[in-house]
């Protein structure tokens, strides 16, 4: 089969979250398997400048003289899956942050750039298609490729199967009406079956509509985005649309992500030997200007700092955080609210807490091979990844039972499964209580030996996934 694979992100180059790291390691997963994949995604420039090679092999064109007419270049990735840079300066030659401009808020044009985006992406699924290839299956990635099921299902004759994959149901690409007439879609379209939400128009809305099959990136969100707690609005359509609704579990890249191999980490070590552990525990220390002590537990967190991740809890508890006692590491940005609130903990507790604004990657590398635990309180997680790379890295984490959180870990009760401690209200008391169980056994080597291995041992690669992907698509084909 051929496989188009739409993103508007790919990590390591353009990456603003988890979306960028899916699409920068399952394409390889699936190519893997004897799919022909290609990637499309908007040329901006860090790709420009890492791809110079990339040739113009198409210049896609509308019926009725329809504006812009935007270029098609190909690239290669070092293991080898083809890169289609849709090339259109004045959408996509922009520095930095792909959605927001220097000011932080998004780009006014957002509607006009994805969905050129999407409309390439139907015009490769399509008999339109001028060149020697074309898509069977479109595979698209939340709101800003959500247009493309609705060009796939208006286009005339034979087209593409689409599906579509929701990484955060909480982003849906909401525009004003007026936006219609230069998106390219018939005013029919404007209905409650189409893509009108509330008197607006939504991209998420109008892939879930439209698409062939949708997938969440975990069993268990897949099923909470039915309810109305947490649908965001869109639980009914979804409810509607639950025979061809799945949750497919993310992997994690774990030749990236390898505590034995990792370039990131001074001391690299392994399920069977875990001596290197408590070397870069040391290390990070030191780094972070946190007292060098092997006798008390370093709790960490690598995340944006907002409420959605629970870290508001985490903050609330404040001193009692510091008197279980424990240390804190934590290296992020988000509200400016819970960075001047994690700011002030680390100065009120020099040496015990350490807040690092910002991010960077060697750092979180080595914050998932220094700590003891890894905390993820979120309030809703679709999959989470830093809760797998802890479990890889022998850091058994602190989550919330929520999404892809509650299909990774097993709390520590169950002493065949544990790799980590779960909780459920999202409240201060609720957090606290699981991090009292943890640090607990934290003073118990033994069992927490057996939960750094319960978790190292996991296959937490994108194998899995990307076969129950190969399903997916068959079974498309196969209607």
């Amino acid at each position: 089969m051929n496989l188009l694979f739409v993103t508007p992100e790919l990590a390591p180059w353009v990456k603003t979250g988890g979306l960028g790291d899916v699409a920068g390691a399952l394409p390889g997963a699936i190519k893997a398997l004897g799919v022909d994949i290609r990637v499309l995604l908007p040329a901006y420039p860090e790709l420009l400048r890492k791809f110079p090679e990339a040739k113009e092999v198409a210049l896609p064109s509308w019926p009725d003289g329809l504006l812009p007419l935007p270029s098609l270049k190909l690239a290669t990735t070092a293991d080898g899956i083809p890169l289609y840079l849709l090339d259109y300066a004045s959408y996509y030659d922009r520095e930095g942050n792909p959605y927001l401009g220097p000011d932080g808020e998004d780009w006014t044009d957002n509607h006009l750039r994805f969905a050129l985006l999407s409309r390439v992406a139907a015009w490769l699924g399509s008999t339109s298609n001028t060149l020697d290839w074309q898509a069977d299956i479109v595979h698209c990635n939340d709101w800003q490729t959500g247009l493309t099921p609705a060009y796939l299902n208006y286009l005339p004759g034979s087209r593409a199967k689409s599906l579509i994959t929701v990484h955060n149901l909480a982003f849906q690409g909401l525009f004003e009406h007026i936006v219609m007439p230069r998106l390219d879609l018939p005013e029919s379209a404007w209905q409650i079956n189409g893509v009108e939400y509330h008197g607006k128009l939504s991209f998420l809305k109008a892939g879930l509509q439209f698409a062939d099959a949708i997938t969440t990136v975990s069993p268990s969100y897949a099923r909470e985005i039915q309810t109305d707690e947490e649908g965001m609005g869109l639980a009914g359509l979804l409810r509607l649309h639950s025979d061809k609704l799945t949750g497919v579990l993310n992997g994690i890249d774990t030749t990236t992500w390898d505590p034995a191999a990792d370039p990131h980490l001074p001391f690299h070590y392994s399920a069977r030997n875990l001596d290197g552990k408590a070397a870069n525990k040391a290390d990070l220390q030191r780094q972070l200007g946190l007292a060098v002590r092997q006798d008390i537990p370093l709790l960490a967190v690598v995340s944006r700092l907002t409420e959605q991740k629970g870290l508001d809890l985490l903050l609330e508890l404040g001193a009692k955080l510091m008197q279980l006692p424990a240390q804190l590491a934590i290296l992020g940005t988000g509200s400016a609210a819970l960075e001047q609130g994690f700011s002030a903990l680390a100065q009120a507790f020099p040496g015990q807490c350490a807040v690092k604004i910002g991010f960077d990657e060697a750092l979180a590398h080595r914050i998932e091979a220094g700590a003891d635990v890894f905390l993820m309180p979120s309030r809703f997680e679709p999959c989470g990844l830093n809760q797998m790379y802890s479990l890889r890295y022998g850091t058994p984490p602190v989550v919330r039972a929520t999404g892809g959180l509650a299909d990774t870990v097993v709390d520590a009760a169950d002493k065949k499964l544990g790799n980590g401690f779960v909780f459920g209200p999202a409240t201060a008391a609720a957090l606290l209580e699981a991090l009292q169980r943890a640090t607990q056994a934290w003073q118990q080597p033994k069992t927490w030996r057996r939960l750094q291995k319960q978790g190292m041992t996991q296959d937490w690669s994108w194998d899995n996934a990307a076969r129950r992907y190969v399903e997916l698509y068959r079974s498309l084909l196969s209607k």
